[in-house]
């Protein structure tokens, strides 16, 4: 079961059960979902977070996904990240951790 991890707020994540799926705006203006490996959500949080409070991770299960996702190379961090070109089904998402 390999696993992947978006960021969000609790709000968000409130949004999306009662729409029965999770989208991001990235989805529209960009195409995809940004997500992280276990190892990059600090830098993520660093870097898109700071000072910002009520945020929730997203533990995704990519078995369960009904979007593809595919690892791509960012070169602002000079890394690959995982990145759901669609919506995230919501049981998809295995666990939900407060940050």
């Amino acid at each position: 079961m390999p696993v992947i991890y978006h960021v969000t707020t609790a709000a968000d994540w409130q949004e999306a059960q009662q729409k029965g799926f999770y989208d991001h705006p990235s989805l529209k203006d960009e195409g995809f979902i940004h997500c992280s490996q276990e190892h990059q959500v600090a830098g993520v949080l660093e870097r898109y977070f700071a000072g910002k409070t009520d945020l929730v991770k997203l533990v995704i299960d990519t078995d369960k996904l009904t979007s593809k996702y595919i690892f791509d190379w960012s070169p602002s961090t000079h890394d690959t990240f995982p990145h759901v070109y669609g919506k995230i089904n919501l049981d998809a998402v295995i666990k939900v951790l407060s940050l």
